[in-house]
Order: C-alpha cells, then sequence, then structure tokens
C-alpha cells in the first residue's frame, strides 16, 4: 500500500472507531440501570440494546446504493448527522422509551456498508485486503475500548453522559471526514469487476448460494449472541458478590487482556490454507461450553473463565466469518454478498437484545444462556455444511503492479490526485 492508501484507509477505519464506540459502549451499562430508568423493564433494556441494529439491518444495502448514486460523503455525513441526532435524543430522554427511539436513530445512520465501499474506492484491487485487515483491527479494537470505557463513563457521568460523549464523537467523525477528498459517485466508473459495489439484481444469486448464506447465518448468530449475552453479563458480574459497579471497567479491560493474548495464535493460525473452516468451528463450540458453564455456575472464577471464552470466540469469529465470505464469494459479487452479511449481522443483534430481554424477563437470566447453548448446537451443524474446498480455491480480481491498468486504477483509487482527477472522465476496459 502507498502512502496515500494508508492515510485514507486509517481515516475510515477512525470513522468505523468513531461509530462503533458509540454504539457499544452501553452494552456493559444499560442492563444494570434498569431500576434508575422509568419505565424500564428487562425485555425493554434488551430492545434498547439491540434496536439499533433493527434500523441498521433495514438500511444498510439502501444507503450503500444511495452513496452509488449520490457520493459516499454525503450518504456519511447523512449518517453520522443521524446517529448525533439519535445519540442525543438518548441522552435527554426520562424514560426508556426515548431510549429505544434514540438508538433506532443512532442505527439509522447505517454508513458500515458505505465505509466498505469507499475502501474499494481508494485502494487498488490487489491491496484491498490489506486495507479490510486494517478496518477489522480498528473495529475489534473499538469493541475492547467501549467495554472499558461505557462503565468508566457511567460511573463519573451516568447513563446521559454516556450518550452525549456518544454524540461528541459523531461531531468528530463529521471532522475526520472533512478532511476525506471525494469520490466518484457511480458504481460504473470502477473497473474492479463490481467487487466494492452493491449490485440489487446479484443479490437473488448471492441469496441463493449454500455457501455465502450459511456464513450470512453464521454472523446473524454472532451478533445474536454478543447483544443476547450482555443483558445477562453485567448481572452475573454484580451476581457473584465480588464486583461491585465502579469496578467493572477494571474486570472487561483484565478480560480483555486475557482474551487477545490467548487468541493470537489462533488468529495466525486462521490465515493458513485450510484452517478458517476448522478455527470458525472451534470457537462456535467454545461458544457453546462459555453459555454452559455461565449457566451452571454464577461463581467469581466460572463467571471470569466463561467470559474469556466468550470473547476470544467472539473477536476470533469476527476476523474470520467476514474472510469466508469473501473467500467463498465470486469475483464481482463481494460487494453484493458483504452488503447481505452487513444487514444479517445487525439484523442478530436486533432479536438478540429483543428475545435475550424477553426470556431474561419471563424467566430466569440463565434460561438466556441454555437457550444460547442451543442455538449454538444448530449453528455447528449449519457451518459444518461449508466446503473447504472453496475456502482453499479464492477467486480475486487481481492487477500484476506495473501494468498500465493497474497505473490507471491507481489514479482512480486516490481521488485528489492530478492524474486521478484526469482519468475520472475515462473508464478503464478490461
Amino acid at each position: 500500500m502507498n502512502l496515500q492508501e494508508i492515510k485514507a484507509t486509517s481515516s475510515i477505519a477512525l470513522l468505523y472507531v468513531v461509530r462503533m464506540l458509540g454504539l457499544f459502549m452501553v452494552l456493559p451499562v444499560l442492563p444494570l440501570m434498569a431500576e434508575s430508568i422509568d419505565a424500564a423493564t428487562p425485555f425493554l433494556i434488551g430492545l434498547a440494546l439491540g434496536a439499533y441494529g433493527l434500523s441498521q439491518a433495514l438500511l444498510q444495502i439502501p444507503m450503500g446504493i444511495w452513496s452509488d448514486r449520490y457520493g459516499r460523503k454525503k450518504i456519511i455525513a447523512l449518517g453520522l448527522a443521524t446517529f448525533i441526532l439519535g445519540s442525543l435524543v438518548a441522552g435527554f430522554s426520562d424514560n426508556i422509551y426515548g431510549i429505544i427511539l434514540g438508538r433506532l436513530l443512532q442505527g439509522c445512520g447505517a454508513i458500515a456498508s458505505t465505509l466498505l465501499a469507499l475502501v474499494g474506492d481508494v485502494t487498488r484491487p490487489n491491496n484491498r485486503s490489506k486495507a479490510m485487515a486494517i478496518v477489522g483491527m480498528s473495529i475489534g479494537a473499538s469493541f475492547g475500548i467501549a467495554l472499558v470505557l461505557g462503565p468508566w463513563i457511567n460511573v463519573h457521568f451516568g447513563l446521559k453522559g454516556l450518550f452525549f460523549m456518544t454524540a461528541a464523537l459523531g461531531v468528530v467523525g463529521l471532522a475526520v471526514l472533512t478532511t476525506f477528498p471525494a469520490t466518484n459517485s457511480r458504481a460504473d466508473q470502477r473497473p474492479d469487476g463490481g467487487d466494492a459495489f452493491l449490485y440489487l439484481e446479484k443479490l437473488g444469486d448471492v441469496l441463493k448460494d449454500s455457501g455465502m448464506m450459511r456464513t450470512t447465518f453464521g454472523v446473524f448468530v454472532l451478533h445474536y449472541l454478543l447483544m443476547s449475552s450482555f443483558v445477562v453479563f453485567p448481572l452475573l458480574m454484580i451476581g457473584t458478590g465480588e464486583i461491585s459497579l465502579e469496578s467493572h471497567h477494571y474486570y472487561y479491560f483484565t478480560l480483555l487482556l486475557v482474551t487477545f493474548v490467548l487468541m493470537g495464535p489462533l488468529m495466525r493460525l486462521s490465515d493458513k490454507r485450510g484452517y478458517a473452516l476448522r478455527i470458525a468451528l472451534a470457537m462456535i463450540a467454545t461458544f457453546f461450553v462459555a453459555n454452559l458453564l455461565l449457566a451452571f455456575d454464577g461463581g467469581f472464577y466460572s463467571v471470569m473463565v466463561g467470559m474469556v471464552l466468550f470473547f476470544m470466540a467472539f473477536n476470533l469469529l469476527e476476523v474470520v466469518l467476514p474472510a469466508i465470505m469473501s473467500r467463498i464469494a465470486p469475483a464481482g459479487f463481494r460487494g453484493t454478498a458483504m452488503g447481505v452479511y452487513s444487514s444479517a449481522q445487525f439484523a442478530g443483534a436486533f432479536v438478540g437484545g429483543a428475545l435475550g430481554g424477553f426470556i431474561a424477563g419471563g424467566w430466569e437470566i440463565t434460561y438466556v444462556l441454555w437457550v444460547n447453548a442451543l442455538i449454538c448446537l444448530v449453528w455447528i451443524g449449519v457451518t459444518m455444511g461449508l466446503k473447504s474446498s472453496r475456502l482453499d480455491q479464492e477467486t480475486q480480481v487481481s492487477v500484476d503492479a506495473g501494468t498500465e491498468l493497474d497505473t490507471e486504477l491507481d489514479a482512480r483509487a486516490i481521488p485528489g490526485t492530478a492524474s486521478g482527477k484526469a482519468g475520472n472522465s475515462e473508464r478503464a476496459k478490461v
């Protein structure tokens, strides 16, 4: 990657961090605030946790298409402004219904698919996987930071302060966006076979593909487990009798630190040929074990070990699943496949919050863990249907360095350069 690509990708990664921090910081906090929020019930708390996922799932594909038509920066700015509005609505609300509305509005800033397309705009095809890795690491880092920062902000500034902080992060995102060069608004100006763009006419082919649908089901369940588990995790920590509310951020920091140490070797192994599917299955089994451990014994050490296993499985699968989708999606279909993938991811978050809250409110919180363990068994069965041969035969659009086409791609991929401006009026023919 050249310097311009690195700078552009880093700016996109920062935009991801800003949004994901705002969405995730509330997860370890909101279940503990039920008694202080007017009209709150376990179901409504769960709905507030996952509400952003509903609007995200519904708007990911439309906003991705609009960004192709009207330009990435305009749609990203609109998404960030909506995110700020939702944060303020939640922050000024005195009841759970206002918080749910605010979270829905936060989710209406559904720019994940647009940001992924922007990565395709600012990088050459042969550097795109590196750029996606940078973005992926930023998402993982933001999740970890959010779990530590959210409880700390809550202790010092309260739940309202937490939402106002997310609004401030949205403003930071808009400031970052102003430094970004304009990009082409038409997908057909890019000679990359459609890998960076989402086409409605290709949706049917994606939905009929068994491998892509199995992987999409996987990311749905992954984020279902995340949101439903956070309905009960903060309560489990309090229930041990050894973890005070004021010290939650210390425990999350320690848990995540241990998690990243343990997952390092497995992360490297997942990049090797033939290991991605094995790692995925092993981590789904780890989810199953974690849920059983947490359901059987609510003691301090069982909760700590169970949460370490959970976070290790989640963080590894956050990396492995999109890599699997990218490998099995045919060239020209990856943009569309990732749009479907992103929609399923957020739909899982919504269903997880709503169903987790419903179960916790109607029965005991351990019932959430038992249901999740059963879902993991179904997930294992679905994932075993993936063919490892497809993962080992990745099809991708690549351009040899030094060719005339590569030079033209370089100019177009980095908008704002002199050669890039000159090349915008012409189309490359492959």
